[in-house]
Formats: structure tokens, C-alpha cells, sequence
């Protein structure tokens, strides 16, 4: 199975059966579905499990919804923070920089994850030691990091 299940087992279970029926309960999916476990006679071990959901639908977060109008938006970095991952810069401090939110990455594929920083930022700036161009690079951050400028 792709998602953590709570299994209970919906009848008693009857070994000289080969197929029961499980009773699955997925807090991602926030419905209830099916199982179908084949058990081997010989060692009585469950030898596959096929899920049959009922409902696949999810419903939909709060925090999935407002995602999607924070993304593109101007923001300037409000705390001292000092980033190593640019070449030939040995440190960057970006505070006071300004970018655009690339990406929310809380929510992967539909499903709530637990990212530390979840915002994508995307920085474009002069830097010493790197041309006259201005700098393309991307920084991670936290929402009480910066402050929306639109």
C-alpha cells in the first residue's frame, strides 16, 4: 500500500477460506475503503493485499486552496539570514531582498507534507565576484521570514 491504513479486521477471520474481506480507514483519503488479503494456507501469512477504495476523492484543505494565490507574489526578506549555496559567494545575507514565491511545497501531489521551509523563493541580484549580470538562485524559507509586498 502507497498510504498509511488502519486495518480492522471486518469478520472473524476463517483460514480454511482463502480471501477476507479488510476494513481500511485513511485519514489522507478521509474515507473508508476495502481490502482484499490472500492468505497462503501452508504458513497462514497474508500473502498480498489488493485495496479497493470506494471513494477516492479527498477533501480539500484550507491551506491547499490559499496556496495556489500566494504563489508569484513579491516578497522582501525581513529577518538576518545568510545563505552558502550560490557559487563563488562564499555567504549572502538576504535580508532586505527582494524575490517572487516560485513554489509551495507543503503540499506534494495532493497530500500535506511536512517541509520545514516551505516556500520557494526566487532571487534575482547583483553579486560581487559573479559579473555585471544579475544572479538567478533560489532560497527556501519560512513565512515569518519575509513579508508580501503586493
Amino acid at each position: 500500500m502507497t498510504f498509511p491504513a488502519t486495518l480492522a479486521a471486518a469478520t472473524p477471520i476463517n483460514l480454511s477460506s482463502s480471501t477476507v474481506k479488510i476494513h481500511i480507514t485513511s485519514p489522507l483519503l478521509h474515507t473508508s475503503s476495502y481490502a482484499k488479503a490472500t492468505f497462503n494456507r501452508r504458513t497462514n501469512l497474508i500473502s498480498s493485499v489488493k485495496a479497493i477504495v470506494d471513494n477516492p476523492t479527498r477533501e480539500s484543505t484550507s491551506e491547499e486552496e490559499e496556496t495556489p494565490a500566494k504563489i508569484g507574489a513579491r516578497v522582501r526578506v525581513t529577518v538576518p539570514l545568510k545563505v552558502y549555496h550560490i557559487p563563488k559567494v562564499p555567504e549572502l545575507d538576504l535580508n532586505g531582498s527582494e524575490g517572487k514565491i516560485k513554489e509551495y511545497i507543503a503540499v506534494w501531489k495532493g497530500k500535506s507534507i511536512s517541509a520545514n521551509l516551505p516556500y520557494k523563493i526566487e532571487f534575482f541580484q547583483k553579486l560581487e565576484g559573479r559579473g555585471d549580470a544579475p544572479v538567478k538562485f533560489f532560497a527556501h524559507l519560512k513565512e515569518d521570514e519575509f513579508e508580501y509586498l503586493d
